[in-house]
């Protein structure tokens, strides 16, 4: 949300590791400012198709990620993922780049819809705490 309580979405890619999503965004960025202020986020993700495939909604609290082991197994996930031009150098707790520095969020779900299209079912998932 927006300091005036305004949703906002910003699309970013992301990676999937040990049961969490994670993303980076820069520190003075909308989005950096907006979890500072309600951590609680929605993801999204799916296929442009009609009639087949599957949408996926999760809901979680992002929380900062600092620690230099883990950023750099989700650097490495970004670069295997997305290949050598999202290589990130970790330092001082976030992401460094030709870009400046980004702040690292980890998401872990809480809640999550899957939404089969075709036969249009809908599925919710909910998980344990921890």
């Amino acid at each position: 949300m927006r300091p005036d309580g305004r949703p906002h979405v910003t699309p970013l890619i992301s990676v999937w590791l040990n049961g969490a999503s994670y993303f980076c965004t820069g520190a003075d960025e909308r989005k950096a400012k907006n979890l500072d202020g309600n951590p609680h986020v929605v993801l999204t993700t799916g296929r442009n198709t009609l009639n087949d495939g599957l949408d996926v909604v999760v809901e979680g609290d992002a929380v900062r990620v600092s620690d230099t082991g883990l950023l750099q197994r989700i650097a490495d996930s970004y670069v295997q993922k997305y290949g050598q031009g999202w290589q990130f150098e970790v330092g001082d707790g976030v992401f460094v780049s030709d870009g400046g520095a980004a702040t690292v969020y980890e998401v872990r779900p809480n809640m999550a819809f899957g939404f089969a299209k075709g036969d249009f079912a809908q599925t919710r998932y909910r998980f344990a705490a921890g």
